[in-house]
């Protein structure tokens, strides 16, 4: 899919008389507006099409303007669906209340999180893995802080990503002036080494054939093909990091999905402080996708080249850039962290667990190639041979149901889809009988 630019050309014609000013441009053909004198971010023209998601959400509204009956079922974006625990909303409802109160009012926080929380953060999910809170950033979600890394790390950094990916790390790194153009032919931007995740080699990158980076974004559970990688396989992947004295930024954002032992935080794998930075949030785990709350760990031992330390930088960034979480979600994510609201928050995870489990059991009596929906929320489904937005119209199309096409995830990603588990069981239980209807025959 390729995006569609529009550049004005020529020079403006300006005045009454049709006289043309020194130095202005002639407007488009398809715009009367006048322009500043003020370039475009050049990398910005770099993008190729639109984000990923709000072309999925455009192609679904065009559907249900051309069908305005239907009901279409989304099992594309990966939105949260379910309410969240009472528990954790007493606590937000609670935080809310307080403000209109002298004891319950506060204002500016520290940008790097309410001193609770961040230890609360480390002795949850860091017990015994040598993380102190100083070394927990709360913020706004993993997809801010994302961004927020490659200004950390600037436009001379080189970049590594999974293929296929969550497309964050590409768009933000092509944003940041770390790429180059876009091969359209490839779909893949010059600059940056795509590490191809497959089937046949599990999902999981051949390092050996992966040339040295300064940054490495490994998400795992991987979004989009569901696939959890082992010790064995994180332990060699951090032991390539530090032979080639890179950093990963491991994005945890699904790791309370994994049930089968694998470790659920690159902190369980030796050398991981001295290379790792790892990123979370409470978006999947708690529903918190609109309340917006998530996680950074920036540990102590990991230095620059030069032998600063990239917790110190980091706290710049954050304090330059970020005013803090909102209070009031804050108390919400404290609440998340107390045993009963884990527990709560827990319960929701075994909710959307049975969702994939449902649905990767309809994709598999069909006699499709099935992947993950056991250690992450989403099924990766393959339809060998065909174009992934292809199969996405046409589940559309036929069912009325949003997927989220493969190649969207990168050029890997082509000739499967990927089918969210975040949905209400009603709304499961009957796009799976729409699925069977069109393709169980």
């Amino acid at each position: 899919m390729k995006g569609v630019r529009v550049q004005a050309r020529g020079r403006a014609v300006v005045g009454g008389k049709g006289r043309v000013a020194r130095g202005a441009t002639r407007l488009s053909a398809l715009s009367s507006e006048t322009t500043t004198g003020v370039k475009r971010n050049p990398n910005l023209a770099k993008l190729g099409a639109g984000y990923l998601f709000p072309e999925i959400g455009r192609r679904r509204r065009e559907h249900q303007e051309k069908n305005p009956d239907a009901k279409i079922i989304s099992l594309g974006i990966g939105d949260t669906t379910e309410p969240i625990p009472k528990v954790i909303t007493d606590a937000l409802q609670g935080a809310a209340a307080g403000l209109n109160t002298k004891e319950g009012y506060s204002g500016y926080g520290a940008e790097q999180g309410m001193g609770g929380l961040r230890e609360k953060l480390a002795d949850r999910f860091y017990g015994g893995l040598g993380i102190g809170s100083d070394e927990v950033f709360v913020s706004d979600g993993s997809k801010c802080d994302i961004s927020r890394m490659l200004m950390l790390f600037g436009a001379d950094t080189s970049i590594a990503v999974q293929d296929p990916a969550y497309p964050a790390y590409v768009d933000s790194s092509v944003i940041m002036g770390a790429t180059g153009t876009l091969n359209e032919e490839t779909s893949q931007y010059k600059n940056i080494v795509y590490m191809d995740c497959l089937k046949e080699n599990g999902f999981f990158p051949d390092l050996s054939k992966v040339g040295k980076t300064d940054l490495i974004f490994f998400c795992n559970p991987n979004n989009p093909t569901g696939a959890c990688a082992s010790r064995e396989q994180l332990q060699a992947l951090v032991d390539f990091a530090k032979r080639n004295g890179s950093i990963i930024v491991y994005d945890a954002a699904y790791a309370i999905y994994i049930e089968d032992g694998s470790p659920k935080s690159i902190y369980e794998i030796e050398g991981a402080d001295e290379c790792c930075i790892e990123t979370c949030s409470f978006s999947k785990y708690a529903g918190f996708t609109g309340v917006r709350l998530g996680w950074t760990v920036v540990p102590n031992k990991l230095k620059f080249s030069d032998g600063t330390p990239v917790n110190r930088d980091w706290n710049r960034i954050m304090t330059t850039c970020f005013n803090g979480a909102s209070n009031i979600v804050q108390a919400g994510g404290l609440a998340c962290v107390t045993d009963d609201g884990f527990d709560a928050m827990m319960g929701l995870v075994t909710y959307y667990k049975e969702n994939c489990k449902l649905i990767r059991e309809c994709f598999t009596e069909m006699g499709f190639e099935v992947y993950g929906g056991v250690n992450a929320p989403y099924v990766w489904v393959g339809f060998e041979g065909r174009p992934s937005w292809d199969v996405f119209a046409e589940i559309l199309e036929k069912c009325d149901l949003v997927t989220t096409p493969g190649s969207g995830f990168g050029p890997s990603g082509e000739g499967f889809v990927r089918v969210s588990a975040f949905g209400n069981r009603a709304d499961v239980e009957e796009a799976i009988m729409r699925l069977k209807d069109v393709y169980g025959k």
